[in-house]
């Protein structure tokens, strides 16, 4: 074998020390916002998006940071969860994975799963880890990457989930990494809520990943309910993650109406191309569920024109004008209150809400007493769902009768659930295009019944019929109840018993 040069020495050595650089540079834990960023584009040749370009949104980057940092942050949350609602083809599903590869190389002992809302959503995000395990950071691995899961020699290791309880019970583990939660059956997303648990090291998180289709699908009640869970909302949409537009005229685009130069300001990797194409093809109600992230889809909701800028203003009572109540009795289904108000324009002003299951009707008459402003006599009358005329076979009497024995006079008229369903789009949006509807910030739960209320998804069988889930059509028939005995009032029935 003919000797090395002096040269060519130096030049392996040199090729060995950069090596042994690089590898070390992989081994280290990146310790800011900035070095983590770098890390994944180093090693993993991708440049996550870190510019914020909606006011109200935030980059990709910010939630990968907060994912990867909560574990080694100064003072510990009591958990990690988050929630990430964003765009079709922004990343979610990726940067996911990014997650996972840096949860298992760099915090020893953690086990994550990966739970889609499909097989094939699952499979997505481990074709990822897979592929970046595969390309540099085989050094980790305790074994061969297999189909569905992997370890890690740092005891760290990675499984796929299958959509069902069963496969969900029995796990303790510490990040769950939910995808297209959308999708998800809701027997499967209430058992995973269990199976998440902190070691000395390493804090629980159950991460929520979807796109929002639908005002009364499972990510808009995770969404509305993460404000009062204290669950951190990490939200971005196309304009986040969209390439940056250089040599386009803005006059003569198609975006300019949604992008008002958002474009020129960005720095993903969505081509401008891809998103004209998708819009092409896309009705406007699904372009701005699916790409921009307004809001859900509203083709099967029943009052889709209802608007919370519009229609949610702070109102409270006003002694000069008449009170009504409106009630729809429930059990375990609940029971519902609403205190309304009509003034001299015809605006219809629901002031408050009370809403309740699994109490009895005493309990609820001394409620409606206590938080009726100005007491029972400001009332001018009490509207109801006539199905409270019939006899309990337990306490043998009706809730009408009981509340009528605790000085709660009720009226009640039979209509038919379109009749009423009418009325209120009329106060929504009448003819004229005026809106004759009033809610307060107060009624949180009628508020979300008027986004969600909506028609079965098959509407084989259904008719025109609005779905009633249990959930958002409870609200809901109490405000018919108040229009279609408001409407006509005179025909209203009042028993005495």
């Amino acid at each position: 074998m003919t000797e090395l040069t002096l040269a060519e020495t130096k030049s392996k050595g040199d090729i060995e020390t950069a090596a042994g650089v690089y590898s070390a540079l992989r081994r280290a834990r990146p310790a800011s916002r900035a070095d983590l960023k770098n890390y994944v584009k180093v090693f993993l040749g991708i440049d996550i998006p870190d510019k914020k370009i909606c006011p109200e949104h935030n980059s990709p980057m910010e939630h990968l940071w907060h994912s990867f940092a909560v574990d080694f942050a100064a003072e510990r949350p009591v958990n990690a969860d988050s929630i990430i609602w964003a765009n079709r083809a922004g990343g979610k599903t990726e940067l996911a994975a990014v997650a996972t590869l840096l949860d298992c190389v760099f915090k020893p002992n953690c086990q994550v799963r990966i739970l889609g809302g499909s097989g094939e959503q699952a499979g997505r995000m481990y074709e990822y880890l897979a592929g970046f395990l595969r390309s540099g950071f085989e050094e980790f691995l305790a074994g061969p990457v297999r189909k569905g899961k992997c370890s890690f020699i740092n005891g760290s290791a990675v499984e796929v989930l299958t959509q069902s309880p069963m496969s969900v019970r029995g796990q303790h583990i510490q990040k769950l990494r939910c995808d297209e939660v959308e999708l998800f059956d809701e027997d499967v997303l209430a058992a995973a809520k269990f199976t998440t648990r902190s070691t000395a090291g390493i804090i629980a998180a159950m991460e929520i990943i979807s796109t929002m289709h639908r005002p009364y699908g499972l990510m808009q009640k995770i969404v509305s309910q993460a404000t009062q869970l204290g669950t951190p909302v990490f939200k971005w949409c196309m304009w986040e993650v969209i390439e940056k537009c250089t040599d386009r005229n803005c006059s003569q685009c198609r975006l300019w109406d949604d992008c008002g130069g958002k474009a020129k300001q960005a720095d993903g990797y969505l081509k401008i191309d891809d998103c004209l194409t998708a819009m092409q093809r896309a009705s406007r109600a699904g372009w701005e569920a699916e790409m921009l992230c307004k809001r859900p889809n509203l083709e099967n909701v029943v009052f889709d024109e209802f608007d919370p800028a519009i229609h949610v203003q702070p109102i409270d009572y006003d002694p000069s004008l008449p009170l009504y109540r409106t009630l729809d009795f429930g059990f375990v289904n609940p029971f519902v209150c609403l205190w309304i108000q009509v003034d001299g324009d015809g605006v219809v002003r629901v002031i408050d809400e009370y809403i309740r299951s699994r109490a009895t009707i005493d309990v609820h008459a001394e409620e409606l007493k206590k938080r009726t402003p100005g007491g029972e006599e400001r009332v001018v009358a009490s509207f109801c769902d006539p199905a409270g005329k019939s006899v309990n076979d337990v306490t043998g009497t009706s809730s009408v009768r009981e509340l009528r024995s605790m000085g709660i006079a009720v009226r009640y008229r039979r209509s038919r659930i379109l009749e009423g369903v009418e009325l209120i789009r009329r106060a929504v949006c009448s003819g004229d295009g005026q809106s004759r509807l009033l809610i307060s910030p107060n009624c949180r739960r009628l508020i979300e019944a008027m986004q969600c209320y909506h028609y079965p998804d098959s509407p084989v069988g259904a008719g025109e019929l609005p779905f009633k889930d249990g959930l958002y059509d409870h609200p809901i028939d109490a405000l018919r109840y108040f229009f279609v005995n408001y409407k006509r009032s005179s025909k209203a029935v009042s028993r005495r018993y």
